[in-house]
């Protein structure tokens, strides 16, 4: 299997097998993403305990698979990080997405790194990237303690 299968693979298990689905006990700051022009919608939940440190995140909402794949991939990502880390990761993804930059391995795990590259290839088709970017700016938003739902279309 080469690398672009895998990530496939990758993709598709989690668009079809999503890990932390679902509303988390006790979130202390989430938001909502909304794409209207393909009808994606998520809700991210976090909890930051007293040292910011991502101590759980889930999502709920419906999507296409690769907006799925890239809500649950981004959860077991950031789940344990740093809200230093989890913006960081934030920007990196933004990066990759946009401008083909390729994520460095520091402060990640080989399975960390292997999942987050796994969406690089969504840049290549422009009418997916907000399908893939619509998690990650509605964690943005959660950090950001942002009250007023994303909307992917107001969004570069």
């Amino acid at each position: 299997m080469d690398l672009t299968e895998l990530y496939q693979d990758l993709i598709l298990d989690h668009g079809k097998k999503p890990r932390n689905f679902g509303k988390c006990n006790k979130f202390n700051h989430d938001a909502e993403g909304h794409n209207p022009l393909c009808g994606d919608n998520i809700h991210v939940y976090l909890s930051l305990d007293s040292e910011k440190k991502v101590k759980d995140i889930s999502f709920e909402g419906s999507g296409c698979a690769i907006s799925v794949a890239s809500s649950s991939i981004m959860t077991e990502i950031v789940k344990g990080k740093s809200e230093k880390q989890a913006r960081e990761l934030l920007n990196s993804f933004f990066k990759m997405i946009k401008e083909g930059q390729e994520i460095k391995k520091v402060g990640l795990t080989e399975d960390e790194h292997i999942k987050f590259s796994s969406l690089a290839g969504v840049g290549k088709f422009p009418m997916r990237v907000k399908c893939a970017t619509l998690s990650w700016h509605t964690l943005k938003a959660a950090l950001d303690d942002e009250k007023k739902p994303i909307n992917s279309e107001l969004i570069d």
